[in-house]
């Protein structure tokens, strides 16, 4: 009796680490979306019958299984001190916020838990609510889900990476349902159906014959799901009008620079050779904009003349517009002379005639890669990154405005074609500035036509991150019904349009590989509607109003529970 508990038990610390790697393994590489559509409920169902505090242990494992399976690829920045304990930190930090919904769902089960209960005897109390009791328990434990994902994207800065709805980043009609709520609503549709889904599964293996259990359990995700659906494909199906759109050709430069090479001095003429030879190549096909990634600049732009005349006479020579990644420097405000610099992660826009034409500095540093929290006062921590002394946060979004002549066509269009002259407006993201919805929302104006992303994910080699980087992204294009451009160092250089879907491009490889890292550049053409006849998102209007109703909602189902014991 004694070894079939302890087997009891130990299989529910398998169950939720089972359930964790399932979660994982819905995201990309592996990009089994499926998955998550069962994990949440089967985190739920490992932690049965069990004490809270048990339940809040079991989800946490569940949770450090899923991050450390997901963000493996931190193990691979190319640091002097060991990647190995950030990768520990931050998967056991983010592991808090699966262990406390695991913990609040079972809290605000109907009914109260006895002691002594066991996981037969809760499964029979599960059993024993009525329909109506188990599915205002699933629709609360959704709620959750998205609530604990609205903290989890602002506390401590904030990390919105996988958040739940984005593992299904490749169903383009139900990713339409971020045009109304952003991808928390997705989210809550996720973890909403994967409970029910559990549930029947439990049920039938407790209570074979209960047959109209599973067809009553599933109505009612069934039929909301069925609405979103429908509605979606009519909004991913392609406008026929959209052929006679005018395009702007761009050119997106790919070098694939490793990122030791990145922070090797050494290596500075070599590389910005390399991104010269990438561009001339891409410049015979008479792009009206040519694109470099984040960072991609060996010297600082505005401060290395022949950096900048190498530039602004390649702009002039080819007539095209460029948007460079740079670092950049300026005096801190109201500093005397004597003060350091600010060092500003930035991406600059020249034009045609060779004019510097605008400048963004990226809002949203990324801690312990672009600047080190409690530096001034623990100055040690600066040795244990390539920050050194760190970057400044730009003072707000920012938008280039360019003018091409434009024409209707396909991607053989160049910029001696006929065609009118356009003035087109360009929000601009840096690294992982389009995995925030709420920032990217705030930079796309109703005169914005498209977003462009540009990005270095080399810190993590060749990896899951870049493709983690690009699913996450897709969602900022839906959420704001505007096309997403990503340009990278080593992937994944990409488009999607307003649906989320990947835009067409044609691509260009300088070496024999032709994979997603390899060095390239790729040709795109995106169609720029009339904005007269352009109606902004629901979301875009809204904003989170989703994601804080459940907040607020969460918080409704969490008084009750001052006044319960925890049993």
């Amino acid at each position: 009796m004694l070894e079939k508990l302890r087997a009891l038990a130990a299989s529910r610390w398998l169950y939720a680490a089972g359930a964790g790697l399932l979660l994982a393994l819905a995201y990309p590489k592996a990009d089994v979306s499926g998955f998550a559509w069962v994990a949440p409920g089967l985190m739920l169902l490992a932690a049965m019958g069990q004490t809270p505090g048990r339940a809040f242990q079991l989800g946490y494992v569940a949770g450090l299984v899923h991050w450390l399976f997901s963000l493996y690829w931190l193990l691979l920045i190319p640091v002097k001190f060991s990647p190995i304990l950030g990768w520990l930190a931050l998967s056991a930090y983010l592991a808090l916020y699966q262990a406390v919904w695991v913990w609040a769902c079972w809290r605000i089960f109907p009914g109260r838990r006895v002691a002594g209960e066991t996981a037969d005897s809760a499964g029979e109390r599960l059993l024993a609510l009525n329909q109506g009791e188990r599915m205002l328990w699933a629709l609360a434990c959704a709620v959750l889900w998205v609530a604990i994902e609205m903290l989890r994207a602002r506390l401590l800065t904030g990390f919105p990476w996988n958040l739940l709805g984005a593992s299904q980043h490749r169903l383009y009609p139900l990713m339409q349902v971020a045009s109304l709520t952003g991808v928390y609503g997705l989210g809550f549709l996720v973890a909403w159906t994967s409970i029910a889904l559990c549930l029947i599964g439990f049920a039938r293996l407790r209570q074979p014959n209960r047959r109209a259990f599973v067809m009553s359990e599933l109505i009612p995700q069934t039929l909301v799901l069925g609405v979103f659906w429908v509605w979606g494909a009519s909004q991913v199906m392609p406008v026929t009008p959209a052929a006679g759109l005018p395009r702007l050709k761009i050119a997106l430069i790919q070098p694939a620079v490793p990122q030791t090479l990145i922070w090797d001095s050494r290596e500075n003429n070599r590389r910005f050779e390399k991104l010269l030879e990438l561009s001339r190549r891409a410049l015979t096909n008479q792009p009206q904009v040519l694109v470099w990634p984040e960072a991609a600049l060996p010297e600082m732009l505005r401060y290395h003349e022949p950096t900048f005349q190498a530039l602004t006479n390649l702009a002039v020579a080819h007539r095209v517009w460029l948007v460079i990644g740079s670092d950049d420097a300026e005096p801190p405000a109201g500093a005397d002379g004597d003060a350091a610099p600010a060092y500003l992660n930035a991406a600059f826009l020249i034009s045609p005639e060779g004019r510097l034409a605008d400048r963004y500095a990226k809002q949203h540093l990324v801690m312990f890669g672009e600047y080190v929290p409690f530096a001034r006062w623990l100055p040690f921590l600066r040795k244990l990154t390539p920050v050194g002394e760190g970057f400044t946060p730009g003072r707000g979004p920012g938008q280039f405005e360019i003018t091409a002549r434009l024409a209707a066509g396909d991607l053989n269009a160049t910029n001696d074609s006929p065609g009118e002259v356009y003035s087109i407006n360009i929000p601009i993201l840096i690294c992982f500035e389009d995995i925030l919805p709420g920032l990217t929302r705030a930079a796309v104006r109703l005169d914005s036509d498209f977003i462009l992303n540009l990005t270095n994910d080399g810190w993590f080699r060749e990896s899951a991150a870049q493709r983690q980087h690009a699913a996450n992204a897709a969602f900022r294009a839906v959420e704001n019904r505007r096309p997403l451009v990503r340009c990278t160092n080593n992937g994944q250089t990409c488009w999607f349009d307003e649906s989320g879907c990947p835009g067409p491009m044609q691509e260009f490889y300088v070496t024999d590989r032709t994979d997603l890292y390899a060095e390239s550049f790729r040709l795109i053409e995106i169609p720029l509607p009339d904005r007269a006849n352009r109606v902004p998102s629901f979301y875009h209007r809204h904003g989170d109003w989703f994601g804080w109703s459940c907040v607020v909602a969460a918080a409704l189902l969490a008084l009750p529970l001052r006044r319960r014991p925890a049993s």
